[in-house]
């Protein structure tokens, strides 16, 4: 359907999709009931379906209403209800019906009468006759039970405002699994009412009261979205010993970790006292979450506070434990009991891993599918994170053709395929605050929302990019800032200068990829370092930029009609120019000075891309010399500068060197 229709701005694209002829009109008197099945849950969604629909049409002051299913426009029927604490593989499926007159949405469980509502939002479009949706048939269900979303808030703390909006995004894309990761070395997050100094001391002030937690649980829970605790265990834990050295393989004291990285300190797991503390510590977390599954992370352990305790030496002696990872296998072993005996099952990263561990352990996957297929021929549960961590900065594209069944996981008998759950997006977020939270998740999570819930065969990248424009617009609808704090923050950065001509310098750069901003910082960056440079507000993505190389190829292939290449020229005529505007805003900003070469260079970018059309369009030969001259100042401007790159030079580079071809063919 995807290839065939694009004109169905869906994300994710449904199992089935029949369309009809006609439309039906959304009126300010149109209306929504249910029939079947009924609870306060769906009542809510009834309301915020229509305060939606209220805002994606503009009819704020309109009869919009709930009414009885017997003069309602938008029937819902639901068969059943789904459980008091959502479980994995509860039956998401339903069937949307739209006829000239109506709606039939009909779903066995309220979850997916939920989906079904966000799937009739995303066809409402603005048509010559009104505001309409086009008659149609899907009939939908996901293809993994487990689509999640991690956010860490340890490294970087969010407020439940910030939080629920993201949520109000995982919802949109039928998302449905929140990672909340709570601990780290940069903080401990959760009130503990029996160990209280965790919170008091591990988290700067920073932490959500045990009233806050059970309010996102039930925002998340009117959402269909489960929510899942991670409490890092026993790496990646310096906060909890600033309250708690005692629990600690070193001597203290401690503080709370302000830089990045994997550091020394771990849990002594050799002391008893260690798991009276998490018993007691699992336990009050354990009735907090109602969710079954409790995720202690496991990863990154470097074992060097074990090498350096005698008595932890001694002990490994004595048990016959050789290795760090043996001794971390017994850790694994005792928590699991503990996470068993509080009702729950324990979920943990590639790490965890030990044939000797219960089958129910759930495994999560930064590795790739390599890991999670070993994991699921040993009987384990798994999902995939490899390929989705956000933070990278990738394009959607590369999300999006990573795929939970691929590779070693597609090898798998239909026993082991049926271990494999799904995946999570993670936004880990050490260059994360409140105000670009949002643009480092959306939009490109929901192109790993579409990987999750459409089938395999839904791979057209066209396609995806064309829908996840609109789809970003409905999220800005929501609430979400990804398109607004990209506007602020470039207002900010350039002060009463000139924001326009700083936004086209904006437009057309990214931050660095991978983990290359660490490593080319001059100095270490704390969780106390302003996220305000330029590099803080550019997008992941430069749809500028994308688009422009589409235009390359096209151009360089002949396909590129005279409106297109007039509009190409006037783009690279802007770029030519733009420096001269920018330069007196960037001596008066001290945040914009690092950005000068940057600027600088898209002018020259600018210049050259219009020398390459003039002689394609003139057959013009163009010198070796210049060709050489050209392509050694491109191979420099595609190098990192103040932590961007320019993405448009690659570009550039490609009419260089196709316009060299085609003057030389004239």
């Amino acid at each position: 359907m995807a290839q065939t229709t694009p004109a169905l701005d869906l994300m994710p694209i449904p199992s089935s999709v029949q369309i009809g002829s006609g439309q039906l009109l959304i009126t300010p008197s149109f209306s929504v009931g249910l029939v079947g099945y009924a609870e306060p849950r769906l009542e809510r969604a009834e309301g915020r379906f229509l305060d939606q629909l209220r805002t994606k049409t503009g009819m704020l002051k309109t009869n919009m209403s709930i009414a009885p299913a017997a003069s309602a426009v938008f029937i819902i029927h639901v068969s059943r209800a789904s459980k008091e604490v959502q479980e994995l593989g509860e039956d998401e499926s339903y069937t949307l019906q739209v006829t000239p007159s109506g709606v039939n949405l009909s779903a066995p469980t309220p979850l997916g009468a939920l989906r079904g509502l966000q799937t009739f939002l995303q066809l409402v479009q603005i048509t010559s006759a009104g505001f309409a949706v086009p008659v149609i048939t899907i009939e939908d269900a996901p293809r993994f039970p487990w689509r999640g979303l991690m956010i860490d808030v340890s490294r970087h703390f969010f407020s439940l405002d910030v939080l629920k909006r993201n949520l109000d995004g995982m919802e949109a894309v039928k998302l449905n699994v929140f990672h909340w990761h709570l601990s780290d070395n940069q903080g401990f997050r959760v009130e503990s009412k029996k160990l209280p100094k965790l919170q008091e001391m591990g988290s700067g002030g920073q932490y959500y009261t045990q009233d806050e937690v059970r309010e996102l649980i039930a925002y998340a829970r009117d959402r269909g979205i489960r929510v899942v605790p991670e409490f890092d265990m026993p790496g990646h834990s310096t906060a909890w010993f600033v309250g708690y050295p005692e629990l600690a393989s070193g001597p203290g004291p401690y503080t709370i970790e302000g830089q990045w990285g994997v550091f020394d300190p771990a849990m002594d797991v050799t002391e008893e006292y260690t798991y009276k503390f998490l018993d007691e510590f699992i336990g009050e977390m354990a009735k907090l979450f109602p969710d079954q599954f409790f995720h202690i992370g496991g990863d990154e352990v470097n074992g060097k506070q074990w090498d350096e305790n005698a008595k932890i030496q001694a002990f490994m002696k004595s048990h016959g434990i050789k290795t760090h990872d043996d001794l971390q296998a017994y850790f694994n072993s005792h928590t699991q009991a503990i996470v068993s005996k509080h009702g729950k099952t324990m979920e943990g990263w590639d790490e965890i891993l030990r044939p000797d561990l219960p089958k129910d352990v759930v495994i999560q996957s930064w590795r790739g599918q390599d890991s999670l297929a070993s994991a699921a021929q040993q009987g384990y549960r798994g999902l995939l994170s490899y390929g989705y961590y956000l933070d990278l900065m990738w394009p959607a594209s590369r999300h999006y053709a990573v795929d939970p069944m691929t590779g070693a996981t597609a090898n798998l008998d239909a026993a082991g395929k049926q271990r494999i759950l799904g995946g999570e997006a993670c936004e880990w977020s050490e260059y994360a605050s409140p105000e670009n939270l949002d643009s480092r998740i959306w939009p490109r999570a929901a192109a790993i929302a579409e990987r999750l819930w459409s089938p395999q065969s839904v791979t057209d990248v066209k396609s995806m990019y064309a829908r996840l424009e609109y789809v970003s617009r409905d999220l800005t609808g929501l609430g979400l800032t990804h398109g607004s704090s990209y506007e602020s923050m470039l207002r900010r950065l350039a002060g009463d200068g000139d924001v326009g001509a700083l936004r086209v310098l904006a437009d057309v750069v990214e931050p660095v990829k991978d983990y290359d901003r660490e490593e080319l910082a001059k100095s270490p960056m704390t969780s106390a370092t302003p996220l305000n440079r330029l590099i803080d507000t550019a997008r992941p993505e430069s749809n500028t930029a994308r688009e422009f190389l589409v235009s390359v190829g096209k151009l360089l292939a002949g396909q590129l009609d005279p409106a297109g290449k007039a509009q190409m020229r006037a783009m690279l005529e802007l770029w030519r120019d733009n420096d001269a505007r920018l330069q007196p805003t960037i001596r008066q900003s001290f945040l914009l000075q690092e950005d000068a070469t940057l600027s600088q260079n898209l002018s020259a970018l600018g210049v050259i891309g219009l020398q390459a059309m003039d002689a394609m369009d003139g057959g013009q030969p163009l010198s070796d010399e210049w060709k050489s001259q050209q392509l050694a100042f491109l191979k420099e401007a595609e190098k990192p500068s103040a932590q961007l790159l320019l993405t448009v030079a690659p570009a550039v580079e490609k009419m260089v060197e196709g316009g060299v071809a085609v003057a030389a063919a004239h």
